[in-house]
């Protein structure tokens, strides 16, 4: 099977899911990240290169403040929870986004995880948090501009690979494949730039409910499709 090197995932269904269940939307969020565990797993098992998830977009602040709060708090504890498995199956954790505004009790808890499995070669684990993609690349323009004029270049000369140095996801391979859980069919807002050439995937499925069996649904078509680029 040709296995795609780097898969980005948008994990949607998480309180849908608890309110099937009548449970409240943090049992949601919570019952995925034992799929996230799963898919981080089978990933690593694999040898695939890279592994994105959508986590925290920049319009999820919306939401009622507690919980923002309670999601924060599971990220971080699932960090803590899952830290030993992840190190010790090779994988190293980053973090896009603007990371600074995160709440520091939990972003300081991700930068250390993200300082200790800096030397691992396996799995690059990626999590988008308070990501948006336009911001992104609005950044990534700021960053280029600031560097054309430290540099005094003209605008004129610039090429697409010049503003991907910028882009938060410098330095991960291409994007290959893009997973939607949920049967939502969309982007929003998820790494728009990287998704130029991507294969998209969606589901029904919920996120919780996305296991090994949904997973391989995936691969196996992403397997069966030509990509052409354009060509």
């Amino acid at each position: 099977m040709d296995l795609p090197k780097h898969i980005a995932i948008i994990m949607d269904g998480n309180r849908r899911w608890a309110k099937k269940k009548k449970l409240p939307d943090i049992m949601g969020h919570a019952a995925g990240v034992k799929s996230v565990d799963i898919i981080t797993e089978e990933c690593a098992k694999k040898g695939i290169e890279a592994l994105t998830l959508y986590g925290f977009s920049s319009e999820n602040w919306t939401r009622p403040g507690k919980a923002v709060e309670a999601l924060f708090k599971l990220i971080k504890k699932s960090l803590e929870d899952y830290f030993d498995k992840i190190n010790k199956n090779n994988v190293r954790l980053n973090l896009i986004g603007r990371i600074d505004d995160i709440p520091e009790f939990a972003r300081g808890t991700l930068i250390n995880g993200m300082e200790k499995t800096a030397s691992n070669t396996g799995l690059i684990l990626t999590l988008a948090l308070n990501y948006g993609s336009r911001q992104e690349i609005v950044d990534a323009v700021k960053g280029l501009y600031g560097e054309l004029e430290k540099e005094k270049k003209q605008a004129s000369l610039v090429v697409e690979e010049d503003l991907e140095r910028f882009l938060y996801t410098s330095g991960l391979p291409e994007l290959d494949l893009i997973i939607r859980t949920s049967g939502e069919v969309r982007l929003s807002n998820f790494l728009l730039w990287q998704a130029a050439y991507a294969e998209l995937y969606f589901t029904d499925v919920l996120w919780p409910d996305f296991g090994l069996e949904e997973f391989e649904k995936a691969l196996s078509e992403y397997s069966e499709r030509q990509r052409r680029f354009g060509g």
